[in-house]
């Protein structure tokens, strides 16, 4: 994915295998078993959303700000479910 293209990213949920943990491949999103967002875009690491406000949407994507950024591996946003890489 490279600038101004989008991605579908997928939520997952909680795993009573991992005590209610999150289990992210590249895209996912989703909020673990004490409350704490995660994400994982596209070609990055997992990270927590601190200093984040996610707003939850009717149809269970979520839209993220300000916009998620990991040094040197990926920067862009998240809303409505879709990664958009700037």
């Amino acid at each position: 994915m490279s600038a101004g293209q989008t991605t579908p990213a997928r939520r997952v949920y909680p795993d009573p295998a991992y005590n209610g943990g999150l289990t992210l491949a590249e895209g996912d999103y989703g909020k673990d078993a004490e409350g704490l967002w995660w994400v994982r875009p596209p070609r990055c690491h997992s990270g927590v959303l601190d200093g984040h406000t996610v707003t939850e949407h009717e149809d269970g994507t979520v839209t993220v700000s300000p916009s998620i950024h990991s040094p040197g591996e990926w920067h862009g946003y998240l809303e409505h479910g879709v990664w958009r890489e700037v």
